[in-house]
Protein backbone atom coordinates (compact mmCIF):
# COMPACT_ATOMS: atom_id res chain seq x y z
CA UNK A 1 0.00 0.00 0.00
CA UNK A 2 2.60 2.64 -1.23
CA UNK A 3 0.55 6.26 -1.18
CA UNK A 4 1.90 9.62 -0.48
CA UNK A 5 2.01 11.50 3.15
CA UNK A 6 -1.10 14.03 3.72
CA UNK A 7 -0.29 17.19 6.39
CA UNK A 8 -3.02 19.37 7.68
CA UNK A 9 -2.98 22.68 6.85
CA UNK A 10 -5.16 24.99 9.25
CA UNK A 11 -6.15 28.57 8.31
CA UNK A 12 -8.97 31.02 9.62
CA UNK A 13 -10.46 29.62 6.35
CA UNK A 14 -10.11 26.49 6.38
CA UNK A 15 -8.60 22.82 7.19
CA UNK A 16 -6.99 21.19 3.96
CA UNK A 17 -4.29 18.68 3.08
CA UNK A 18 -1.03 19.22 1.15
CA UNK A 19 1.83 16.63 0.11
CA UNK A 20 4.94 16.12 2.56
CA UNK A 21 8.06 16.59 0.82
CA UNK A 22 11.45 15.38 1.79
CA UNK A 23 14.23 17.64 1.74
CA UNK A 24 15.50 15.63 -1.66
CA UNK A 25 12.08 17.13 -3.14
CA UNK A 26 10.85 13.49 -3.15
CA UNK A 27 7.50 12.50 -1.76
CA UNK A 28 6.81 11.21 1.71
CA UNK A 29 5.62 7.64 1.27
CA UNK A 30 5.71 7.01 5.29
CA UNK A 31 2.43 6.39 7.43
CA UNK A 32 0.12 5.10 4.24
CA UNK A 33 -2.47 4.21 6.56
CA UNK A 34 -2.99 7.14 8.42
CA UNK A 35 -3.24 8.85 5.08
CA UNK A 36 -5.88 6.92 3.81
CA UNK A 37 -7.50 7.21 6.76
CA UNK A 38 -7.24 10.85 6.77
CA UNK A 39 -8.26 10.92 3.11
CA UNK A 40 -11.69 8.61 4.13
CA UNK A 41 -12.51 11.26 7.27
CA UNK A 42 -11.90 14.18 4.83
CA UNK A 43 -13.51 13.21 1.88
CA UNK A 44 -17.66 13.96 1.87
CA UNK A 45 -19.14 10.40 1.50
CA UNK A 46 -21.95 10.22 -0.77
CA UNK A 47 -25.52 10.91 1.65
CA UNK A 48 -28.31 8.08 2.27
CA UNK A 49 -31.42 8.99 0.50
CA UNK A 50 -33.15 9.72 3.68
CA UNK A 51 -30.44 12.47 5.14
CA UNK A 52 -31.52 15.75 5.60
CA UNK A 53 -29.20 18.00 3.63
CA UNK A 54 -27.43 21.23 5.18
CA UNK A 55 -28.71 23.06 2.23
CA UNK A 56 -32.88 22.36 1.99
CA UNK A 57 -32.50 24.24 -1.53
CA UNK A 58 -29.83 21.80 -2.60
CA UNK A 59 -30.92 18.58 -4.04
CA UNK A 60 -26.62 17.75 -4.11
CA UNK A 61 -26.00 14.89 -2.16
CA UNK A 62 -21.97 14.68 -2.84
CA UNK A 63 -20.02 11.68 -2.79
CA UNK A 64 -17.58 11.32 -4.93
CA UNK A 65 -17.36 10.12 -8.37
CA UNK A 66 -14.26 7.14 -8.17
CA UNK A 67 -17.27 5.44 -6.02
CA UNK A 68 -19.23 4.26 -9.00
CA UNK A 69 -19.03 0.89 -9.17
CA UNK A 70 -15.44 0.79 -7.17
CA UNK A 71 -16.24 -2.87 -5.94
CA UNK A 72 -17.23 -4.17 -8.74
CA UNK A 73 -14.56 -2.44 -10.88
CA UNK A 74 -11.48 -2.65 -8.53
CA UNK A 75 -12.63 -4.05 -5.39
CA UNK A 76 -12.91 -1.04 -3.08
CA UNK A 77 -15.47 0.16 -1.36
CA UNK A 78 -17.52 3.54 -1.13
CA UNK A 79 -14.84 6.64 -0.20
CA UNK A 80 -15.66 9.19 2.34
CA UNK A 81 -17.91 9.89 5.32
CA UNK A 82 -21.27 12.08 5.55
CA UNK A 83 -19.37 14.29 8.12
CA UNK A 84 -20.44 17.01 5.53
CA UNK A 85 -24.17 16.57 6.66
CA UNK A 86 -22.75 18.37 10.15
CA UNK A 87 -21.69 22.13 7.99
CA UNK A 88 -24.76 23.51 9.37
CA UNK A 89 -26.22 21.48 12.17
CA UNK A 90 -26.88 23.25 15.24
CA UNK A 91 -24.22 21.51 18.07
CA UNK A 92 -27.39 20.09 20.92
CA UNK A 93 -26.92 17.12 23.00
CA UNK A 94 -30.64 17.12 23.48
CA UNK A 95 -32.37 14.63 21.43
CA UNK A 96 -33.49 15.90 17.92
CA UNK A 97 -35.00 13.54 15.32
CA UNK A 98 -31.34 13.09 13.84
CA UNK A 99 -30.08 12.31 17.28
CA UNK A 100 -27.26 14.35 19.24
CA UNK A 101 -24.77 15.61 16.99
CA UNK A 102 -21.72 14.37 19.21
CA UNK A 103 -23.14 10.62 17.96
CA UNK A 104 -23.98 11.89 14.86
CA UNK A 105 -19.86 12.65 14.05
CA UNK A 106 -19.10 9.41 15.79
CA UNK A 107 -21.29 7.05 13.82
CA UNK A 108 -20.27 8.92 10.29
CA UNK A 109 -16.76 8.32 11.59
CA UNK A 110 -17.53 4.45 12.55
CA UNK A 111 -19.36 4.29 9.25
CA UNK A 112 -16.31 5.85 7.18
CA UNK A 113 -13.73 3.73 9.11
CA UNK A 114 -15.31 0.14 9.21
CA UNK A 115 -14.51 -1.07 5.31
CA UNK A 116 -10.92 -0.63 6.35
CA UNK A 117 -11.81 -3.49 8.80
CA UNK A 118 -14.20 -5.81 6.47
CA UNK A 119 -11.35 -5.59 4.38
CA UNK A 120 -8.53 -6.24 6.67
CA UNK A 121 -6.61 -3.42 5.89
CA UNK A 122 -6.83 -2.79 9.88
CA UNK A 123 -7.78 -5.30 13.02
CA UNK A 124 -9.75 -2.82 14.73
CA UNK A 125 -10.37 0.97 15.48
CA UNK A 126 -11.92 3.23 18.13
CA UNK A 127 -13.57 6.40 17.76
CA UNK A 128 -14.59 8.63 20.80
CA UNK A 129 -16.22 11.72 20.09
CA UNK A 130 -16.63 14.31 22.68
CA UNK A 131 -17.56 18.50 22.80
CA UNK A 132 -14.77 19.71 25.19
CA UNK A 133 -17.43 22.35 26.58
CA UNK A 134 -20.51 23.58 25.95
CA UNK A 135 -18.46 27.14 25.67
CA UNK A 136 -17.02 26.19 22.44
CA UNK A 137 -18.65 25.45 19.24
CA UNK A 138 -16.84 22.32 18.46
CA UNK A 139 -16.61 18.28 18.55
CA UNK A 140 -13.25 16.23 18.88
CA UNK A 141 -13.05 12.77 17.00
CA UNK A 142 -10.48 10.85 18.39
CA UNK A 143 -9.69 8.14 16.07
CA UNK A 144 -7.48 5.20 17.36
CA UNK A 145 -6.36 2.53 14.88
CA UNK A 146 -4.97 -1.23 15.45
CA UNK A 147 -3.16 -3.51 13.73
CA UNK A 148 -3.11 -6.74 15.46
CA UNK A 149 0.61 -6.91 16.98
CA UNK A 150 1.88 -3.67 15.48
CA UNK A 151 1.83 0.26 17.33
CA UNK A 152 -1.39 1.37 17.07
CA UNK A 153 -2.17 5.00 15.41
CA UNK A 154 -3.93 7.50 17.12
CA UNK A 155 -5.31 10.53 14.95
CA UNK A 156 -7.80 13.58 16.24
CA UNK A 157 -10.04 15.33 14.14
CA UNK A 158 -11.99 18.38 15.09
CA UNK A 159 -15.22 20.13 13.43
CA UNK A 160 -15.59 23.34 13.87
CA UNK A 161 -19.28 25.48 14.54
CA UNK A 162 -18.80 29.37 13.44
CA UNK A 163 -21.38 31.46 15.99
CA UNK A 164 -23.56 32.78 14.64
Amino acid sequence: MTDIRLVEVVSLEAMTMDMLLLPTGQLDTTEELATAVRVALGTNGLANDEDVLPDPDSTDRQGWWGDYQAQEIWGGWPIGGRHWLLRRAKITDSVSSEGPTVQRARDFTVNCLQPFVDQKVFTSFEVISIRPTPMLDRIYVHVRIFRGPKEDIALRFQMLWEQM
